[in-house]
């Protein structure tokens, strides 16, 4: 873990791997002292911005991100417990119909049936955004589900596909091009202007999945 100082507010954190920054950012989220001194907290794949209110000193602001080893233990109990944290999860009904279905059943080994039981089966974290506004990387789902993206993108991936990519799953907020394995599709709307936060999924947030037929 390295901390870099990132403008006149704000620290960078890098990390080792996603479960660390999951472990971070829940873990500064939940200092005593965040709603005082913090302005943001910006996950991303392997880093965690940490961003102080307007006049909080930076070495202030360094007391609420916590030691190497406090984010070790705590990421490796998020792996050992988040098959089991279902509170305040969003769930999200999935038609297991995608194009690359059958795909993702060939690089896993695994039928179709049990590809939709494994990603049904295990609550999935909100790591961080990006991508387009509402796109959510959600990890921490079945490890037998780790495939690669495919070899060509598609030039337009449809709203609402759910797909699988390395550690991570996630659901098009909006038509795009894309390279994501399809495996499934859902109508529900993960960007809304209308609604506040207009993201469905913000991070931290525990996700299920769920077949609906």
């Amino acid at each position: 873990m390295r901390l870099l100082p990132y403008g006149d507010r704000g620290l960078l954190v890098e990390l080792d791997d996603t479960a660390s920054v999951v472990a971070l950012a829940d873990l500064v989220r939940a200092h005593p002292a965040a709603a005082d001194l913090l302005a943001d907290v910006v996950p991303g794949a392997r880093t965690v911005l940490v961003v102080a209110r307007p006049g909080v000193p930076r070495d202030r602001l360094r007391s609420v991100v916590p030691t190497g080893s406090v984010v070790a233990e705590r990421s490796g109990r998020h792996r050992r417990t988040v098959r089991g944290d279902t509170a305040g999860e969003v769930v999200i009904p999935v038609v297991y119909d995608g194009p690359d279905l059958a795909a993702v059943a060939s690089l896993t080994g695994l039928g179709e049936r049990e590809v939709v039981a494994a990603h049904t089966g295990t609550p999935w974290r909100v790591a961080f955004g990006g991508f387009a506004p509402g796109f959510a990387y959600l990890v921490g789902g079945d490890p037998r589900l780790r495939v690669p993206r495919r070899s060509e993108p598609r030039t337009g991936v449809p709203a609402g596909s759910v797909g699988l990519a390395g550690e991570f799953s996630g659901v098009y907020p909006r038509a795009s091009p894309g390279g994501w394995q399809l495996i499934g599709r859902t109508d529900l709307p993960l960007w809304d202007l209308d609604r506040d936060p207009p993201a469905l999924l913000t991070a931290g947030a525990t996700v299920r999945f769920e077949a609906a037929r």
